[in-house]
């Protein structure tokens, strides 16, 4: 029988744990943490995950700010929003959600982000930072991966870790956390050129598939007592639900579970790990200029 892990409930136990910390700075007069989001078009995962950041915000008394463009707007133009946010002294963190549109260089906009405002943990000082060791934001969403495995106190010292996926946001960032000393998995990466993906896989003792493909993890790639951890949101039609679409994973939950020592859910696994992450890196930044 697999072990559920349910990213949800953790969110909401690290949730408490910094509302905790607000209320203190709170009665002790300092400052408190201001998370802001830049949001272009209308994307509808982008535009629900928004709204569920703004939410955890209020659930832990940070400031939250929300700001909202159409999708013509201009490189330039979104440029010079970001440097308004740069230098708000109110504000400790934001994000700009991507997507972006086509005609707006997410490298651009990433890079001009200032890196001690960075929430996403994306820009290269802090990417660069997270490769030796030493302390900064950490990319939200492996941050909130590692998180899970602390906290079910899953073993990964020299397991074999298989990372589906070599995007900048998850899969690299990802296979670097996963090695570093305290966590200590041996680690391969695997991608769209990469040969032999089934049996590699199937070799490992611990799964993490971030490609965005829905029900790419089978059975048959998944030995008996893997831990499995399902990084794919991928919107697909479904005529039960009111909103006409469900979320679906990257692994094909049904047919895999069984197998798993540990699995995550889809929705209900990753996702609320990586809000909670920019929450912890907004404090992180108030906590800084405290001190």
């Amino acid at each position: 029988m697999y072990n559920l892990i349910d990213g949800k409930k953790v969110a909401g136990e690290i949730k408490l744990e910094i509302a905790k910390e607000v209320s203190l700075l709170r009665l002790q007069g300092k400052k408190i943490p201001h998370l802001a989001a830049i949001l272009v078009g209308n994307n509808g995962s982008s535009e629900t995950y928004v709204a569920n950041k703004v939410k955890d915000c209020k659930e832990v008394g940070f400031k939250s700010t929300l700001l909202t463009f159409t999708v013509d707007i201009t490189e330039a133009e979104l440029l010079e929003k970001i440097d308004e946010l740069n230098n708000d002294d109110d504000v400790d963190g934001f994000i700009v959600q991507l997507p972006l549109p086509a005609h707006i260089s997410e490298n651009k906009i990433i890079e001009a982000i200032n890196p001690e405002k960075d929430a996403d943990g994306f820009h290269p000082v802090n990417i660069g930072k997270m490769v030796i060791g030493l302390p900064g934001y950490l990319p939200a969403t492996p941050f909130g991966i590692v998180e899970l495995f602390k906290r079910y106190k899953i073993d990964s010292r020299g397991k074999s870790c298989v990372v589906i996926g070599r995007s900048n946001i998850v899969g690299r960032p990802l296979s670097i956390l996963m090695s570093q000393k305290g966590i200590d998995a041996t680690v391969t990466v695997v991608h769209s050129r990469s040969r032999n993906i089934n049996e590699i896989v199937g070799g490992a003792d611990i799964i993490i598939a971030a490609i965005g493909s829905p029900g790419f993890v089978t059975a048959g790639m998944v030995k008996v007592g893997a831990v499995v951890i399902d990084v794919g949101t991928t919107r697909i039609p479904s005529p039960d639900a009111k909103s006409g679409y469900k979320l679906a994973g990257d692994v094909d939950f049904e047919n895999v579970a069984p197998k798993c020592s540990y699995i995550t859910p889809v929705p209900g696994g990753v996702g609320p790990m990586t809000r909670v992450s920019l929450l912890r890196n907004t404090l992180m930044a108030v906590k800084s200029k405290i001190k």
